[in-house]
């Protein structure tokens, strides 16, 4: 019994890991779209950052899904903007960053909605026109 509890905890941690999306495994998960980068844009994409010309495939690997899309339409026409969003108290303590967790628990719920208080923070916005990034806006201190 002893040896079996630290064996699940092993596991349990071993799916939440496996759980969480990284450039490298969305790399690992879109291969032929990162080998098309050059080196440069390769190595930005590891360290999850975005450049301007990126495409939408480079800002999945870079970044990971959109919190939500927007589009945006001004003087110079219209292009459709991707937020990535963190969830915060009232008083700034992040409660999450990342895709990834509007899903724990399960798909129909978040552990972040027991915070009535909470707010949705634009802290990363990539905007494209015509499947090109044109502008990234990046809130500091995230």
């Amino acid at each position: 019994m002893k040896t079996l509890l630290p064996l699940i905890l092993a596991l349990a941690g071993v799916v939440l890991l496996a759980g969480c999306s990284t450039p490298q495994t969305r790399i690992k998960k879109n291969p032929a779209a990162f080998d098309r980068c050059t080196p440069e844009q390769q190595d930005l994409i590891k360290q999850g950052k975005v450049a301007l010309g990126f495409d939408v495939e480079m800002v999945k690997l870079a970044l990971g899904d959109p919190d939500r899309v927007t589009t945006r339409t001004d003087a110079s026409g219209t292009s459709e903007v991707w937020h990535y969003e963190t969830y915060e108290t009232s008083d700034g303590a992040i409660l999450y960053t990342g895709y990834y967790h509007h899903f724990w628990g399960g798909p129909m719920y978040a552990y972040y909605l027991d915070y009535p208080a909470r707010r949705a923070v634009d802290h990363f916005r990539v905007a494209f026109k015509g499947g090109k990034v044109v502008a990234i806006e990046e809130e500091e201190g995230y």
